[in-house]
């Protein structure tokens, strides 16, 4: 008998340590640790040597890793107001801005390094808390999949980004849920960000504190790079506000069977050198999804709901663009230039299915539902 269960439990470990799929989109290739032996971190001091260190490493998460703890104090300024569910801002000068000494979690602002060929799974309940992750420096084939990264100091903008990116290239972000986070749930600093995909996962914007003090994430995502190329497809993204993205580099950015639900502000924003392919997506009860006061630049093509125009992409990526959904939404009227797709030559484009077979299934099937 206990020969029979080490059969069972061995075939249940090699399935949760598998790799479910492979990155669509600009990621493709991305291998992660490979067939690396697995290990399973005891604790969180352990999960972040695993993280940093050198060489190839499958790394499984089985349990909740709490990085909270450990408490720092430091200015905190209320620059959207003092009322219950106000964010504030951790920075030494609030100006005329009201201000009071915060205690926050110190791990929260300084995220995990994660070196080259790693693969992050999650095997029933993975998360990390209190400290998110870092792809910077260079770090290059990563895969993460099937986690949650929680609790990063949401009273505190700087109190903490879900997952970083900066000088990195060939990264596959898939199934992941980011919820209460003090910033960001993405950020990609300066130096070029090529090859990301960012696949089925959950930005949960529902939060305890926010700028706009009603509970609704402002801080979605931030993407400043020089250069960046990313795929984003299959993700849900709730109760956000603003920067959802924010296009605020020179970044390619394709965004295709997504859903936004429930956005109080608003989605798109960018300057005059972000380049937004977005197709197939379902946009539901978003206030603004893009207009001129959020949108700077003109590289941002929005595919209609009925088709028209969406032959404008069929020169660039070989097929037209495929038809949006779009309920109870405001704004993104007018972006029907695809002519900056010509910049895109060198990429590898995701197939997109047709937005109403995604409209139910991604809310269900984005974040760690592996």
């Amino acid at each position: 008998m206990k020969y029979i269960l080490s059969i069972a439990l061995s075939a249940t470990l090699a399935t949760a340590q598998s790799v479910s799929g492979s990155a669509e989109g600009f990621a493709s290739g991305v291998t992660g640790g490979g067939d690396a032996t697995p290990v399973y971190p005891s604790d969180a001091a352990e999960l972040e040597s695993l993280l940093s260190g050198d060489g190839s490493q499958v790394i499984v998460l089985t349990k909740t890793y709490d990085f909270t703890g450990t408490t720092a104090t430091g200015t905190a300024c209320y620059s959207w107001g003092e009322g219950e569910g106000c964010q504030a801002i951790l920075q030494d000068d609030c100006g005329s801005d009201p201000s009071t000494i915060a205690t926050y979690d110190a791990a929260g602002p300084t995220p995990i390094p994660v070196s080259s060929d790693k693969t992050l799974l999650g095997q029933g309940e993975g998360a990390i808390k209190g400290k998110g992750l870092s792809f910077t420096g260079g770090a290059s084939n990563v895969i993460v999949q099937n986690i949650k990264i929680t609790d990063l100091n949401p009273a505190y903008v700087w109190g903490g980004d879900a997952l970083t990116f900066d000088g990195s290239s060939s990264i596959w972000i898939d199934h992941v849920e980011t919820s209460l986070i003090g910033r960001v749930h993405y950020v990609f600093g300066f130096e070029a960000n090529s090859q990301i995909t960012l696949s089925n996962n959950f930005l949960n914007g529902e939060t305890t504190y926010s700028t706009s003090c009603d509970g609704y994430q402002y801080w979605g995502m931030e993407l400043v790079g020089a250069d960046d190329s990313i795929t984003f497809k299959g993700n849900y993204l709730y109760k956000t506000s603003g920067r959802a993205p924010a296009l605020s580099g020179t970044t390619k950015f394709h965004a295709c069977n997504n859903v936004w639900s429930d956005n109080t502000g608003h989605a798109i924003e960018g300057n005059q050198q972000g380049q937004g392919l977005f197709e197939g997506n379902v946009f539901t009860d978003v206030a603004n999804i893009a207009d001129s006061t959020t949108w700077e630049g003109g590289s941002l093509f929005l595919s209609s709901a009925d088709g028209s125009g969406n032959d404008a992409c069929s020169s660039y990526i070989g097929r037209d663009c495929v038809s949006s959904v779009y309920t109870n939404s405001g704004g993104g009227e007018g972006y029907t230039d695809a002519s900056f797709l010509s910049d895109w030559a060198d990429l590898t484009i995701a197939e997109c299915s047709e937005a109403s077979e995604i409209e139910s299934s991604v809310p269900d099937s984005a974040g760690a539902t592996l």
